[in-house]
């Protein structure tokens, strides 16, 4: 099969090219540069004219501060891009792949695993802007699979860890909040999810019955606070303090979900996926770290 990925540069992005020399199949990898998503000609041309047969969106904008003062892009690239290349993939007969985030929730208060039926509640524009993306490939007519994932971190790109890492370095104390709780996810972990669900597909698309929304994270329950000292203490960080905080003591311009782990019992039992716990990833990422030093 040939497999389109965009936003290929990301940190997922990065994780399946990794990956893609060991899969069977033949990959292509576009970023802004190579394939403008927001163009529905362009779009066109790539997935149907290049005759795709999956394609995977990673692309997003991801800065979700900065989405409050940029939320026309916001929309573009994650409202109405999605909805563009369902259009393609249902022209093409392509199954779409899109990874949608924990943000579609955080509204109202729970302290229960979400559910992918759980009624969504964003709280800021870029929340509201991926929800918007996943109507649109459900009224599309597209095949599809979503996955929503959170607190994505790798050895690519900007994420937390590659934070923790730093400021552990340079600063003898810092504060992290430890009242907002979810699951770290190893950009990896998530790849091979994507992995899996490309080689379901591959079995038996003529008749293809898992179309729907999925949510997939690593195992396992930690604050932000408890993913910092988990960072410092396996890679040996140990003359900086780490403090617990509030959330209140970083104001920022949206209220980030206080508590968004993911239930993930859907997509184990449709696509026999085996999670990691979340330290054991963790772990395997800052070995990848050492290696690279």
């Amino acid at each position: 099969m040939k497999i389109l990925v965009t936003g290929a540069d990301g940190q997922l992005g990065s994780e399946i090219r990794r990956m893609a020399p060991s899969l069977p199949d033949e990959y292509v990898f576009t970023d802004v540069r190579e394939l403008d998503i927001t163009d529905p000609a362009a779009v066109r041309e790539a997935v149907v004219d290049g005759k795709a047969d999956v394609v995977v969106n990673c692309a997003a904008y991801t800065n979700v501060d900065a989405a409050e003062d940029n939320g026309e892009l916001a929309e573009l690239l994650n409202a109405k891009a999605p909805g563009i290349l369902a259009g393609a993939a249902r022209e093409a007969g392509a199954l779409l792949i899109h990874i949608s985030t924990d943000y579609v929730f955080g509204g109202e208060p729970y302290n229960t695993p979400c559910r992918e039926s759980r009624p969504c509640t964003p709280t800021g524009v870029y929340g509201w802007s991926k929800l918007k993306g996943e109507q649109a490939i459900a009224a599309s007519g597209c095949k599809y699979v979503i996955l929503r994932s959170a607190w994505l971190y790798s050895s690519f790109g900007h994420n937390f860890v590659k934070t923790i890492l730093r400021l552990t370095e340079e600063k003898p104390r810092i504060n992290v909040v430890f009242d907002q709780v979810g699951t770290p996810t190893f950009a990896r972990d998530l790849a091979g999810a994507v992995a899996t669900v490309i080689a379901d597909w591959g079995a038996g698309r003529e008749d293809y019955q898992h179309c729907g929304i999925y949510n997939y994270t690593d195992e396992g329950v930690c604050s932000w606070f408890d993913f910092a000292k988990m960072i410092a203490a396996l890679s040996g960080r140990t003359g900086c303090e780490i403090l617990p905080c509030h959330s209140d003591e970083f104001p920022a311009k949206v209220k980030r979900p206080a508590y968004s782990v993911l239930d993930k019992s859907k997509i184990k039992e449709t696509f026999g996926i085996s999670i990691p716990y979340w330290v054991d990833s963790l772990k395997e990422c800052l070995s990848n770290f050492k290696q690279q030093i």
